[in-house]
């Protein structure tokens, strides 16, 4: 770790865990979304909806402190694409749940469960490391595992596209649920994002 001899704003640790919890709490939604019937999905995505304007709160929040703040904890870029991604994750989970709902879709396929059990765990794993971004230590083993589970995730998102263009479904529901799993891969590869700007903080800083 690098010696400085200016003093650091110190609240962004605090704003980038508040950040990551929340998406934790839209993985949970996520999968609370998978055995719902239609009423508790319409419920669910109010519920996701509240949570992605927390989300947005606590961006708007990371924002302002960095443009009040004269010395940063890091360069203000990374500030800035941390909590753009952590951002991403949230609007993305968002955006499936209410696709979902708007859809009306009554069965979403096999292999989205996956994707949503990949996702949980990326934000376990992210929420988990953001403290750590105070010393910097034991960093390394979270951008690799969240790396390998986004490969993970591509895997199954390639196998979700096989099985919908099958000729099991219909052409307009093909159009829906691909739109689905597109958004749930660009949740996933949004939380790559955020590993790998964490990656690259920790090199500045060591």
């Amino acid at each position: 770790m690098r010696f400085r001899l200016t003093p650091r704003e110190t609240s962004f640790y605090d704003m980038f865990s508040a950040s990551a919890d929340n998406i934790v709490t839209g993985s949970k939604l996520l999968m609370e979304l998978l055995g719902a019937d239609s009423a508790s999905r319409v419920e669910i995505a109010e519920r996701m909806r509240a949570a992605e304007h927390a989300g947005d709160d606590a961006t708007h929040a990371i924002f302002h402190q960095l443009n009040s703040s004269f010395i940063t904890p890091f360069d203000r870029e990374d500030i800035y694409n941390l909590a753009s991604s952590l951002d991403d994750i949230m609007d993305f989970m968002e955006e499936a749940v209410d696709l979902v709902v708007l859809y009306q879709v009554q069965e979403l396929p096999k292999g989205v469960e996956q994707q949503i059990e990949v996702l949980a765990r990326a934000a376990e794993l992210t929420a988990e490391a953001m403290p750590g971004l105070r010393t910097m230590d034991n960093l390394t083993e979270y951008w690799i595992e969240v790396n390998r589970l986004e490969n993970q995730a591509d895997q199954i998102h390639r196998k979700l596209l096989a099985q919908l263009f099958n000729g099991k479904y219909d052409a307009m529901e093909v159009l829906k649920l691909k739109q689905i799993v597109d958004v749930l891969e660009e949740a996933a590869d949004a939380f790559e994002h955020v590993a790998n700007t964490v990656e690259t903080i920790a090199v500045k800083e060591s």
